[in-house]
Protein backbone atom coordinates (compact mmCIF):
# COMPACT_ATOMS: atom_id res chain seq x y z
CA UNK A 1 0.00 0.00 0.00
CA UNK A 2 0.89 3.48 -0.96
CA UNK A 3 -0.53 6.73 0.37
CA UNK A 4 -1.02 9.47 -2.86
CA UNK A 5 -1.26 12.95 -2.20
CA UNK A 6 -2.82 15.17 -4.89
CA UNK A 7 -2.73 19.55 -4.25
CA UNK A 8 -3.78 21.98 -6.37
CA UNK A 9 -4.17 25.61 -5.33
CA UNK A 10 -5.48 28.84 -7.32
CA UNK A 11 -3.79 31.81 -5.26
CA UNK A 12 -1.82 32.60 -8.40
CA UNK A 13 -3.83 31.85 -11.08
CA UNK A 14 -4.74 34.42 -13.70
CA UNK A 15 -6.32 34.59 -17.11
CA UNK A 16 -3.40 33.24 -18.53
CA UNK A 17 -3.95 29.81 -16.70
CA UNK A 18 -7.23 28.71 -18.33
CA UNK A 19 -5.91 24.71 -19.01
CA UNK A 20 -5.26 24.71 -15.01
CA UNK A 21 -6.79 21.83 -13.63
CA UNK A 22 -9.60 22.07 -11.64
CA UNK A 23 -9.41 19.15 -9.37
CA UNK A 24 -12.58 19.65 -7.28
CA UNK A 25 -15.83 19.89 -8.04
CA UNK A 26 -16.97 22.44 -5.77
CA UNK A 27 -15.50 25.71 -6.15
CA UNK A 28 -11.86 26.10 -4.05
CA UNK A 29 -8.91 28.08 -3.89
CA UNK A 30 -6.46 24.93 -2.26
CA UNK A 31 -7.80 21.40 -2.53
CA UNK A 32 -5.78 18.52 -1.15
CA UNK A 33 -6.80 15.04 -1.11
CA UNK A 34 -4.84 12.07 0.53
CA UNK A 35 -5.74 8.12 -0.61
CA UNK A 36 -4.41 4.82 0.61
CA UNK A 37 -4.15 2.86 -1.97
CA UNK A 38 -2.07 -0.12 -3.50
CA UNK A 39 -1.47 1.88 -7.00
CA UNK A 40 -2.45 5.06 -8.40
CA UNK A 41 -5.22 3.49 -10.52
CA UNK A 42 -7.01 2.30 -7.29
CA UNK A 43 -6.61 5.65 -5.86
CA UNK A 44 -8.54 7.64 -8.34
CA UNK A 45 -10.97 4.66 -8.48
CA UNK A 46 -11.39 5.63 -4.61
CA UNK A 47 -11.59 9.25 -5.70
CA UNK A 48 -14.26 8.27 -8.48
CA UNK A 49 -16.72 6.37 -6.17
CA UNK A 50 -16.43 9.65 -3.64
CA UNK A 51 -17.62 11.45 -6.10
CA UNK A 52 -16.52 14.67 -5.03
CA UNK A 53 -13.28 15.00 -7.20
CA UNK A 54 -12.81 15.36 -11.30
CA UNK A 55 -10.76 12.16 -12.12
CA UNK A 56 -9.56 12.80 -15.14
CA UNK A 57 -7.76 16.56 -14.16
CA UNK A 58 -6.44 14.41 -11.60
CA UNK A 59 -4.30 12.29 -13.80
CA UNK A 60 -2.58 16.08 -15.06
CA UNK A 61 -1.33 16.17 -12.03
CA UNK A 62 1.25 14.00 -10.40
CA UNK A 63 0.53 13.10 -6.91
CA UNK A 64 3.49 13.03 -3.92
CA UNK A 65 3.43 8.89 -3.49
CA UNK A 66 4.32 7.86 -0.08
CA UNK A 67 6.20 4.39 0.37
CA UNK A 68 4.64 2.97 3.46
CA UNK A 69 8.34 0.44 4.16
CA UNK A 70 10.23 2.98 6.76
CA UNK A 71 9.65 5.67 8.92
CA UNK A 72 9.30 8.95 7.88
CA UNK A 73 7.04 12.34 7.71
CA UNK A 74 3.52 11.65 5.40
CA UNK A 75 2.69 15.06 5.35
CA UNK A 76 3.65 18.62 5.85
CA UNK A 77 1.81 21.68 4.91
CA UNK A 78 2.60 25.07 5.24
CA UNK A 79 0.69 27.91 4.59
Amino acid sequence: MQIYIWRHSKYFSSWSMLDEPHIHKNGYMEAEVVVLAANVEEALAILERDGAWHVDELRRIDPEVVELDSARVVLAHVR
